[in-house]
C-alpha cells in the first residue's frame, strides 16, 4: 500500500511538474538548453529613452505613445510606428486636458538624428494617419515592415464596448501598404484573414523565402500565438497556417503555438537555429518581467520563458508609487540587435486615462522604454566582440 501510494505521488508530482513547465512556471536555467544563450544582464537603452523624451517635451509633434514598432526607411531613415498618440502643444512634466489625441502615428527619425510626425487630418485638427471606414471604430498599428521600399504596416480594428479604459473589442485585421518615400497616407488597404478572430500582423518576420506573420487570439483572459506564412515579400498573398505538423491553406486549422503571451510580442532569428520570442510573462498587465523563450525554428515550440528584464515603472512598488501604472507590448527590434545585445522595448501607461488623470500629470508615463539585453552563448565570455552573426551588421540605435 505504501509503495504504491508513493507512485502514484510521484506521477501525480511529475504531472504537476510538466503543466508547470507548460504554463512557464518552472523556469529551466538556460546554460543546460544546449545552443541556447544565457542572459546576463539587462541596462537601459539610455541614449535612445533620451533622444525620444527631448523630442517628446519639445511639443514639435508626438508627445506619447504605445506599440512602438520600429523598421529602417530607405534613406538612412527609422520609422518608429505608435498606436494611440497623444501630440503637442506640452509644458512637462504635464500636458493639457484638452492635449490632441489620435489613435495612430509615424515618427521618422532621419540620418542626423532629426524626428517628424506623421499623421492625418490637418494641423488644427489632427486625426489617425490610417482609419477604418466606420467612424466608430478605429484602427492600432501591428508590426511595421520596409520591404524593398514598401512599407507594409499590418492593423487590427477595434470599437468599444464599455465606458472603461479597457472595454474595447477586436473587429479585425486589415493591412496598409506605403510608399515609404510618401508616408502621408496609405496607397492600399487590403482585409487579413478573420474567420478566426485572429489579430494578425503583431509581428511579421522575413526568413528566406518566407515572410512569417504572427497572430494573437484573445479568449477570455488567455491569449494565444499563431503562426501563418507567405511567399516572398508581400503580405497581401495566399496565407498558409502552421498546423502543429505543418502548413495548411484554411485558417481553421491554425494551431495555438503557445499561450501565456502578449498582444503585442516578437519571434526573431537570433542566430542561425535559434529564434526568440520576446513577451510579458503571462500576457496580463499585472507583471513587470519581459521575458523570452527560446525556439529552433519560427513556429517553435518554444521553451519555459527566461526573464530579460523587470521594468521598474510597474505598480504601486514602482517608480512612479502608483497602482494604476502598468507595462507591456515587449518586443524586440532586430535592426538594433546582435547576436550578444537585445534592443528591447514595452510601453508604460496607466489605468488612470481622463483628463487630468495620470497620463496627463506626468507625461513621462505614457511613453517606450528601450533596453539593452546582453547574451552569453556556450560560456564565451562577452569581450565586446560578437560570435559570427548570420545576418548582417546591427545599425546604430542612436547617433
Amino acid at each position: 500500500m505504501v509503495v504504491r501510494r508513493t507512485g502514484r505521488l510521484l506521477l501525480i508530482c511529475a504531472a504537476a511538474v510538466l503543466v508547470a513547465l507548460g504554463l512557464g512556471l518552472v523556469n529551466v536555467v538556460p546554460a543546460t538548453w544546449p545552443g541556447f544563450p544565457e542572459v546576463t544582464g539587462a541596462v537601459p537603452l539610455s541614449c535612445l529613452d533620451t533622444a525620444l523624451t527631448g523630442y517628446a517635451d519639445s511639443g514639435a509633434g508626438w508627445t506619447g505613445g504605445d506599440s512602438t514598432w520600429t523598421t529602417p526607411l530607405t534613406g538612412d531613415r527609422e520609422l518608429f510606428a505608435f498606436s494611440d498618440t497623444f501630440l503637442g502643444p506640452i509644458t512637462p512634466p504635464s500636458r493639457p486636458g484638452d492635449a490632441a489625441f489620435v489613435h495612430n502615428s509615424f515618427v521618422i527619425r532621419d540620418a542626423r538624428g532629426r524626428w517628424t510626425t506623421v499623421v492625418g487630418g490637418t494641423p488644427g485638427h489632427p486625426a489617425a494617419l490610417v482609419a477604418p471606414a466606420d467612424p466608430a471604430h478605429w484602427f492600432w498599428l501591428g508590426a511595421a515592415t520596409d520591404m524593398a521600399g514598401v512599407l507594409q504596416v499590418p492593423l487590427t480594428e477595434w470599437t468599444r464596448t464599455g465606458p472603461g479604459p479597457l472595454d474595447f473589442g477586436f473587429v479585425g485585421s486589415s493591412l496598409a501598404r506605403f510608399d515609404a518615400l510618401d508616408l502621408q497616407a496609405p496607397a492600399s488597404l487590403t482585409p487579413l484573414p478573420r474567420s478566426r478572430h485572429i489579430q494578425w500582423g503583431q509581428w511579421v518576420q522575413p526568413d528566406g523565402a518566407w515572410t512569417y506573420v504572427y497572430g494573437v487570439e484573445s479568449v477570455g483572459g488567455a491569449k494565444y500565438l499563431h503562426v501563418a506564412r507567405v511567399a516572398g515579400g508581400d503580405l497581401r498573398g495566399a496565407y498558409s497556417y502552421w498546423t502543429g505538423r505543418g502548413w495548411s491553406a484554411a485558417e481553421s486549422e491554425s494551431s495555438r503555438v503557445t499561450d501565456g503571451v502578449s498582444a503585442e510580442l516578437s519571434v526573431h532569428r537570433v542566430r542561425a537555429g535559434v529564434y526568440l520570442l520576446t513577451t510579458m510573462l503571462g500576457g496580463d498587465l499585472s507583471t513587470d518581467r519581459l521575458v523570452g523563450r527560446f525556439g529552433r525554428t519560427p513556429t517553435g515550440p518554444f521553451g519555459p520563458p527566461v526573464t530579460l528584464y523587470r521594468t521598474p515603472e510597474t505598480g504601486r512598488a514602482g517608480v512612479y508609487r502608483d497602482a494604476d501604472v502598468y507595462t507591456y507590448n515587449a518586443h524586440a527590434h532586430p535592426e538594433f540587435s546582435t547576436p550578444t545585445r537585445l534592443v528591447i522595448s514595452y510601453d508604460v501607461n496607466s489605468l488612470d486615462t481622463a483628463p487630468g488623470g495620470d497620463v496627463y500629470r506626468r507625461v513621462s508615463i505614457y511613453r517606450p522604454r528601450f533596453v539593452v539585453v546582453s547574451l552569453r552563448w556556450n560560456g564565451e565570455r562577452d569581450n565586446g566582440s560578437e560570435p559570427p552573426p548570420d545576418t548582417a551588421a546591427a545599425r546604430r540605435p542612436c547617433a
